[in-house]
């Protein structure tokens, strides 16, 4: 804890505000880039999660099959536009 404490004091000391530039941001980029990368990941569990379900409600219930697969394609395009939007502002978030 000392540790932290002394180094955390450090970094405060030595750190200049007036010489920060927006190209010193590298952990903000990187976190940025993560974000992006678990969006993708994300939505793509999400929406084979759907399908599956989907597949199964239909193996089920035959004759449901098509509201079944009406929810589903709304569904998932609901969730590829939550998935679009968050990659779009990581890539924001890296390039400004």
């Amino acid at each position: 804890m000392d540790l932290l404490v002394s180094l955390m004091t450090l970094v405060a000391e030595k750190t200049d505000p007036d010489t920060w530039t927006r190209y010193d941001f590298g952990l903000n980029k990187a976190m940025a880039a993560l974000g992006a990368g678990l969006c993708i990941i994300g939505g793509g569990f999400g929406i084979g999660r759907l399908a599956a379900s989907a597949m199964e409600s239909i193996s089920r219930q035959p004759e449901a099959a098509g509201d079944i697969r009406g929810g589903m394609i709304l569904a998932a395009a609901l969730i590829e536009g939550v998935t679009l939007l968050a990659i779009i502002t990581c890539i924001l978030a890296i390039v400004l």
